[in-house]
């Protein structure tokens, strides 16, 4: 049987890079793209990444052009509202949703950014 097209990212076996996707590098975060393509003019913005944030940091606020879907993998994060999400929870934030999130803990994140095609149904 042949896996063609598969990959495997091995986290413990890659770096992480620098965190800059809501402007200046954020110190002490971590981004790992995976399948993620940094934005215009000549990427799509869309993809999965890794996103390691440091204890008692937090997010710029901002808006969602597309959907962004993410599961906290260790750690917890504190949405603006209050609400906390652990470790095994997963989010989504539809388009034109606004807010920004901390954590006390700091924590690892599995994100997805995406956008429908026109052909798929809502």
């Amino acid at each position: 049987m042949s896996n063609a097209g598969r990959s495997i990212v091995r986290r413990e076996e890659r770096q992480w890079g620098p965190y800059d996707l809501e402007g200046p590098v954020m110190p002490g975060w971590g981004l790992m793209p995976i399948t993620y393509e940094k934005g215009p003019p000549s990427r799509s913005g869309q993809g999965t990444y890794l996103m390691r944030m440091p204890p008692d940091s937090q997010t710029t606020a901002h808006d969602h052009d597309g959907y962004e879907d993410f599961m906290i993998l260790e750690g917890e994060l504190i949405d603006d509202d209050g609400t906390v999400i652990r470790a095994g929870d997963v989010v989504t934030y539809a388009p034109g949703s606004h807010h920004n999130s901390r954590t006390e803990t700091g924590c690892t994140i599995l994100v997805v950014e995406w956008n429908r095609t026109p052909t798929e149904p809502e």
